[in-house]
């Protein structure tokens, strides 16, 4: 499944072969947007599908195959399923024909492993009417909403919208500012945005886009500038810059040319700060000190992407580190949501990127089981910070913000 590559929330469908999850995904589209069929085990693998949900927006419904699927390639198949938890911020579990026992029972617990709100839906109604005390029993028990519903006759969608939107944490769909409690109206804010050859052609990679549109949000100014044209933009600029942010490996740079009077980040640190855990990560980031000779460091990029001689992750951070410690490292990189093929408890150390591409969801669903494991966690731009001896100042405006 293409995992992490959209940063709209994601609800996972869930349930008993032949239940109908097409049906009702194409129900809660109102469109034919998933293949059904009554032929037990039709979808087989997690397939993505977007859409607007009223009250919550953009949305990615996540259609999974059956939990009850069998034989070695169903149970595949239902791994597949459980995985897609990782990356969903809710869960719907559709049940039929008052039909609940040990495959709903083992779901809710993986829910509850991963911490995903849920609820659940009793589907083809119209068959089978839910049971006032298999309703009764499993809210009692699990504390979530229980409705009925009709896919071919939805005539209760409204009631089933408001469950997902009350279920929903808000934090899913309702991005908080990233920058909206450190900069006013007005202010100035440099953005740093080196171009090498990872940078695409002919636009801005995301996290710079992000951070203009934020900027923009808040009423505030932005001016963006190479690394190279720095020297002289700080030399002239009025009114001086509230912030500068730049691309994680111009830090040192960056650092010599900014007044220490003025604040200073990067783009990761800030979506470090933005969705992911970074009390976690000021807590890892020390732990490079610690290395010794033969630790094995995973590095976790959010996306894809075309892997050039200087990539960050493959290259200069592996390099950068043996260079700063004096060490003798081994390096994991693994790309976009894919499975992490090693025990978690491999790692001595492992160093997500800013996560532009994901979900806050996802990115904490991804450290999870380093944060089980009690792995040590840093993120790209803090441990280059580290590396390179800007931390305190790259961290500082999060950690110490000024009143504005």
């Amino acid at each position: 499944m293409a995992k992490g590559r959209e940063s709209k929330p994601h609800i996972g469908i869930f349930g008993r072969r032949n239940n109908g999850k097409s049906s009702f995904i194409n129900a809660l589209a109102q469109q034919d947007i998933a293949i059904v069929s009554g032929v037990p085990g039709t979808t087989t693998d997690p397939v993505r599908k977007s859409m607007e949900i009223f009250g919550i927006g953009p949305a990615i419904l996540v259609d999974t195959a059956g939990i009850d699927d069998s034989g070695e390639l169903g149970a595949k198949r239902v791994a597949r399923s459980l995985k897609a938890l990782k990356t969903v911020d809710l869960a719907i579990l559709l049940i039929a024909g008052n039909v609940f026992g040990e495959e709903e029972e083992k779901i809710i617990e993986a829910f509850r492993q991963q911490e995903v709100p849920f609820l659940v839906i009793h589907n083809k109604s119209d068959e089978a009417p839910l049971d006032d005390a298999l309703k009764q029993q499993i809210e009692t028990t699990y504390a979530v909403d229980v409705l009925p519903f009709c896919a071919l006759r939805p005539d209760n969608l409204d009631v089933v919208i408001h469950s997902l939107e009350k279920t929903m944490p808000e934090t899913a769909y309702r991005a908080n500012s990233l920058l909206g409690d450190l900069v006013d109206k007005d202010d100035l804010v440099v953005l740093v945005t080196p171009i090498d050859n990872e940078a695409p052609e002919g636009r801005l990679i995301l996290p710079q886009v992000q951070a203009i549109r934020d900027i923009i949000d808040n009423d505030a100014v932005s001016v963006v500038v190479r690394e190279t044209g720095l020297e002289k933009l700080m030399e002239s600029l009025q009114p001086r810059p509230r912030m500068v942010i730049t691309d994680s490996q111009m830090f040192k740079k960056v650092d010599a040319l900014v007044p220490h009077d003025i604040p200073l980040t990067g783009f990761s640190i800030m979506l470090a700060r933005h969705k992911g855990d970074f009390r976690r990560y000021l807590e890892g980031t020390p732990k490079i000190d610690e290395l010794i000779d033969g630790n094995r460091i995973l590095l976790l990029e959010s996306c894809t992407h075309q892997v050039e001689c200087d990539d960050i992750g493959r290259f200069k951070i592996p390099k950068w580190m043996e260079e700063y410690t004096g060490k003798k490292l081994e390096f994991d990189v693994v790309a976009g949501l894919n499975e992490i093929l090693r025990p978690i408890d491999d790692y001595s150390l492992v160093i997500q990127c800013g996560g532009c591409m994901i979900t806050p969801r996802q990115l904490v669903g991804r450290l999870k089981p380093a944060a089980d494991a009690g792995v040590a966690v840093t993120n790209y731009g803090m441990a280059i910070a580290w590396l390179h001896g800007t931390y305190q100042r790259a961290i500082a405006p999060f950690v110490n913000p000024k009143a504005k």
